[in-house]
C-alpha cells in the first residue's frame, strides 16, 4: 500500500479510537478505558517482549502444535467453564487429529461499545466428523492482547507502543462463542467463509506455526500492525497472495465482516445487512447452552 494512504487510515482509526469510551472488546483485550489518563509507560520493562510474566489465568498457557504431514497435535487448547461474567475456571486439553478432516473455517466478528467500527475478529475451524451421525468438531484460534494480572484497563495508545504481548489463544467453541453470547449476552456474528477444504487447511497450519513461533520468540501486539484483524488478514494472504485488500476495514474489525462480504470472501444470500442479521448467533446459543451439539446449534 501506498506510504501515504496507510497513514491517512492510521490517522482515521486514532481519531475513531479517541472518541470511543471502549478500545477493546471482551475478547482478549476486554476493557473500558480513558485515554485522558494514560498510565505512564515502563520502558525498561518493555524493551523485549516476554512469555515469563504474571499473566491473567485464562491466558497463562501457550497453545503449540506438533504438526507431522497430515497428523496434527495441538496442545493446550483452552476450555474456560465460564459461571458468570468474569468468573472462570480455565481448563486445557490435547486435541489431535487429521489435517484432511478440516472441511471449512468461519470468520467470527464480536463488537463491543457504542462505536461500531470496534470488534474483535477471530476464526473457527470446521473438521468433519470422525462417525456417521457424529456431529463435526470445531477449533478456534482468536488473536488477542496477552493480559496480566492486575493490568490497569487496555489502552490503545499503549497498544501501539509495545506495552502489551501478542497471544495466539487456541480454543473451544464451548468457551470463547458461550462466553460473548451467552455469558456476556453480547451479540456474535458467524459468518461461513467461501474458502474450500484445501485453504482451510493451509490457513490453520500457518496459524499453528504463529503459535509455535510465538511460544518461542514472543513479539508485541500492535494497534496498527500486529492485532487480531491483521493477523488473520497475513495468514490468509499467504496462502492466496493478495486476496485481502489492505484497508480501513482492516485497521477498524468492527467493519471487518462488510468488507469480507463485500470481496466474497463469506457466504450469504440478499445484501449485507440481511446476512449479518442471519449470521447473529447470540440467540441460538442461548438456546443451545449446556447441549452437546452446541456448535452445530448456533449454525441452525
Amino acid at each position: 500500500m501506498h506510504w501515504f494512504l496507510r497513514h491517512r487510515l492510521r490517522a482515521a482509526v486514532v481519531c475513531v479510537l479517541c472518541c470511543a469510551p471502549v478500545a477493546c472488546g471482551p475478547v482478549g483485550c476486554a476493557s473500558k478505558v480513558n485515554l485522558k489518563k494514560t498510565p505512564p509507560l515502563d520502558l525498561a520493562d518493555r524493551i523485549q517482549p516476554s512469555n515469563f510474566r504474571d499473566w491473567v489465568p485464562d491466558q497463562a498457557v501457550l497453545a503449540t502444535a506438533d504438526i507431522r504431514g497430515d497428523r496434527v497435535t495441538v496442545k493446550n487448547v483452552r476450555y474456560c467453564k465460564h459461571l458468570a461474567p468474569g468468573e472462570y475456571v480455565p481448563d486445557y486439553y490435547d486435541k489431535s487429529f487429521n489435517l484432511r478432516r478440516v472441511q471449512a473455517v468461519d470468520f467470527i466478528t464480536m463488537p463491543f461499545g457504542p462505536v461500531p467500527s470496534l470488534a474483535h475478529t477471530l476464526v473457527s475451524f470446521e473438521l468433519a466428523p470422525e462417525a456417521p451421525m457424529a456431529e463435526p468438531e470445531h477449533l478456534v484460534i482468536s488473536v488477542e492482547v496477552r493480559k496480566e494480572k492486575d493490568e490497569p484497563a487496555y489502552n490503545p495508545v499503549l497498544s501501539a507502543m509495545r506495552q502489551y504481548e501478542l497471544i495466539y489463544v487456541v480454543t473451544d467453541e464451548r468457551d470463547i462463542l458461550r462466553r460473548q453470547a451467552v455469558i456476556n449476552n453480547q451479540d456474535t456474528y458467524l459468518y461461513r467463509t467461501t474458502a474450500p477444504p484445501e485453504a482451510a487447511q493451509e490457513m490453520l497450519v500457518s496459524m499453528l506455526r504463529r503459535a509455535n513461533e510465538l511460544a518461542q520468540q514472543p513479539q508485541f501486539y500492535d494497534l496498527f500492525t500486529n492485532n487480531c484483524t491483521t493477523n488473520i488478514v497475513e495468514h490468509v494472504n499467504l496462502i492466496r497472495p493478495n486476496r485481502v485488500v489492505y484497508d480501513i476495514g482492516v485497521l477498524l474489525p468492527g467493519l471487518s465482516d462488510r468488507k469480507a462480504y463485500a470481496e466474497g470472501l463469506i457466504v450469504g444470500e440478499g445484501d449485507f445487512e440481511q446476512v449479518k442479521a442471519r449470521a447473529n448467533i447470540r440467540q441460538r446459543a442461548q438456546l443451545a447452552d449446556g447441549s452437546a451439539d452446541f456448535s452445530s446449534a448456533i449454525r441452525r
